[in-house]
């Protein structure tokens, strides 16, 4: 949708500047500024934008035109889409929103590595009250960087001022990953066996879910983040850590060879993510003794009187991205994370399952 269209959908008090499209003059602008939209502010946010090294030969027309990958013998598209949530409400009060580009790209190409995809293209939409030109181009700016970071180009995206949905410097982010893959190489259930060895990749924190009851307690509480300590450190360090990046992992976890699957920890926690990957004839049987809390799981807990049960429901506890590979290839599996610097460690096995027992077991 272009700016024309905007012009003529004046009356309905909404735009959507798609930012790679609307580098053109618009005279009648003050028209729509009434209404609380400021196309201009659109059109120098586009141009700055339209400059990142990231998007080159990109952005343009009203789409994004994609190369398709060369080398693939039987390739598959792999899309996905999420957002950040409400941690988008702390990192904008605490003045971090350079890092919501990376937790918006982690939350999109996290899911698609699951299905031994590799990322190609990012696209966001960025929705906010009124267009704050830096407060806008920090956040975008931050995605194409971390975009770029993991091997994608960021194809384009939506900027939207929509002042009767949000108010003051609220906004609101949703992202779209794009990968491919080989047919036969796919992740997932299907390729799972008895026998195979569950891998534990550390998360850097609570990553990008559980923030409504962590907003909760804090506002509860009447916590100051950045004043409230922890280890040393100011709390909002810790729980506003951006969520860790798993496509190099990903990827040499497959060159390391037997990866069967991988379940991201997300929203539902280490039970609900990992049994999406799990076949229902066989069961995950994890040693309860792997699952030490992280520090500031430790606080949340205590902070809101939040029982084990509901704590590993909620967050993911420590572990951002299960690995489930033979069991003969769990030791270069390890190794391979070593060479790279990702933390990750045993904590089960798969095996059978009788017909009415749980997918996922901690002894």
């Amino acid at each position: 949708m272009g700016i024309g269209w905007i012009l003529r959908k004046a009356a309905e008090l909404e735009s959507a500047l798609l930012y790679a499209n609307h580098l053109q003059v618009v005279e009648d602008s003050a028209v729509y500024s009434r209404a609380g939209v400021d196309i201009a502010a659109g059109d120098r946010l586009a141009e700055r934008l339209g400059k990142l090294p990231e998007t080159a030969g990109a952005l343009g027309g009203f789409a994004a035109v994609l190369d398709l990958p060369t080398g693939l013998t039987d390739p598959v598209m792999v899309a996905c889409c999420d957002g950040v949530g409400t941690k988008l409400k702390l990192l904008n009060a605490s003045g971090r929103l350079r890092t919501a580009g990376i937790d918006l790209v982690a939350m999109c190409v996290n899911d698609l590595v699951c299905c031994g995809a590799t990322p190609a293209y990012f696209l966001d939409y960025y929705g906010c009250a009124h267009l704050d030109e830096q407060q806008a181009a920090e956040v975008i700016e931050s995605i194409a960087a971390a975009a770029a970071e993991v091997g994608c180009r960021l194809a384009g995206g939506e900027t939207a001022e929509l002042p009767g949905l949000f108010a003051g410097r609220e906004f609101d982010l949703a992202g779209f990953a794009v990968g491919f893959a080989e047919r036969a190489q796919l992740l997932g259930a299907g390729q799972v066996r008895e026998n195979d060895a569950l891998i534990a990749l550390a998360a850097t924190g609570p990553h990008s879910n559980g923030f409504s009851l962590i907003r909760k307690i804090i506002a509860e509480r009447d916590i100051d983040i950045e004043a409230e300590q922890l280890d040393g450190k100011p709390l909002a360090e810790a729980l506003l850590a951006p969520t860790a990046l798993y496509v190099q992992a990903a990827e040499r976890l497959r060159k390391a060879g037997g990866l069967h699957a991988m379940a991201h920890i997300t929203g539902g926690g280490l039970a609900g993510n990992l049994a999406r990957v799990i076949p229902d004839e066989l069961s995950a049987r994890i040693d309860g003794k792997q699952l030490s809390l992280p520090p500031v799981f430790r606080w949340l807990a205590e902070a809101g009187a939040i029982d084990d049960a509901q704590l590993r429901r909620v967050f993911n506890c420590g572990i951002g991205m299960v690995a489930i590979v033979a069991a003969n290839q769990q030791p270069a599996a390890l190794a391979s994370m070593n060479e790279i610097g990702v933390e990750a460690w045993p904590i089960g096995t798969i095996g059978a399952s009788s017909q009415e027992g749980p997918k996922i077991v901690i002894d």
